[in-house]
């Protein structure tokens, strides 16, 4: 054997190890991928909001979203899990930013029954819980789709029934739990669906009173822009997974980035975003989109503690 035969051999036994390599790294994420979600992240965030009544300060509310029920390896035992433990942490309210479920079909009975049953338990423990809806909600994988409004109310209706207030640019008053003082009120502000074109800020805003204590909520962070400044200290939104799949210490560099048509503002609270005095955390959601896995992103319990200030994060 020449000598160059031993080096092409050499070569090419390194290529092949490296190829091995390469193929086991990426099972391994995948294996991981699939266990992730079954991971609960309870992220703990301070909501400064200017006027806070002294009778709310340090009470807490709970943010999750994005169930995506009838995505197929839908992850309902872990939306089980987080609402067991919403209800033990006890929350003075649990906020859910719509996408309740995925891709229901010609009838969305069975999914909606399901998003039923596991939102139930928060509103039988006497935990104010409220919603906005999403663009899956609607049955829109695009926002080029129609939304079906039929399916929308449908599941709006359903969730009423079983005591979770729906809002669709509505405001509504958050009392002191307490029983303190009850004059003081947090005006909750919810937002409708953005790709249904049903996100109306202005006309929520206009049944808030003027310098009101308020804390908003939507679906799509894209209806955050359309906030005039100082009208939503604190805010939440989802829709984005939190990227879903992405890479150690960058969240705006995940798969979602390569394959959204829009912009993601992915996880967290989100800089430079929106008009001055506004602040938005995206929160990243429990279910999938396309692919039942997460990477570096698992599902997540956003906890806001209320304090008085006129800055945020």
């Amino acid at each position: 054997m020449t000598g160059k035969s031993k080096i092409y051999k050499l070569i090419m036994k390194k290529i092949k190890y490296f190829l091995l390599g390469l193929l086991g790294l990426i099972a391994a994420l995948l294996i991981y991928g699939l266990i992730e979600p079954y991971i609960i992240d309870i992220e703990p965030q301070v909501a400064f909001i200017p006027g806070l009544p002294a009778a709310l300060q340090g009470q807490r509310i709970a943010v999750i979203g994005d169930w995506q029920v009838g995505m197929w390896l839908a992850n309902t035992p872990t939306i089980r899990r987080i609402v067991a433990q919403l209800v033990k942490e006890r929350p003075s309210a649990v906020l859910i930013i719509g996408d309740f479920i995925y891709n229901a079909g010609d009838d969305p009975s069975a999914e909606i029954n399901q998003a039923i049953e596991l939102v139930r338990p928060l509103p039988i423990a006497g935990i104010p819980t409220y919603a906005v809806l999403g663009n899956h909600d609607y049955g829109m994988k695009s926002k080029h789709d129609s939304p079906d409004v039929a399916q929308a109310t449908k599941l709006a209706a359903s969730l009423k029934t079983v005591g979770v207030q729906m809002l669709q640019n509505e405001v509504v008053p958050l009392a002191s739990s307490t029983k303190l003082d009850e004059q003081a009120v947090l005006y909750l502000v919810g937002i409708g669906s953005h790709w249904a074109n049903k996100d109306k800020p202005q006309v929520a805003l206009a049944q808030v009173p003027d310098a009101a204590p308020r804390f908003v909520m939507m679906h799509h962070p894209e209806s955050f822009a359309e906030f005039p400044a100082n009208t939503a200290p604190v805010a939440v939104a989802g829709h984005t997974h939190g990227g879903q799949i992405r890479l150690p210490f960058t969240p705006e560099w995940s798969w979602l980035t390569f394959v959204r048509e829009d912009e993601v503002h992915a996880d967290g609270w989100i800089d430079e975003y929106g008009q001055p005095g506004n602040h938005i955390y995206v929160n990243r959601g429990i279910g999938f989109s396309i692919l039942p896995i997460r990477i570096n992103c698992p599902p997540e319990i956003t906890l806001f503690t209320l304090r008085q200030s006129g800055k945020s994060t």
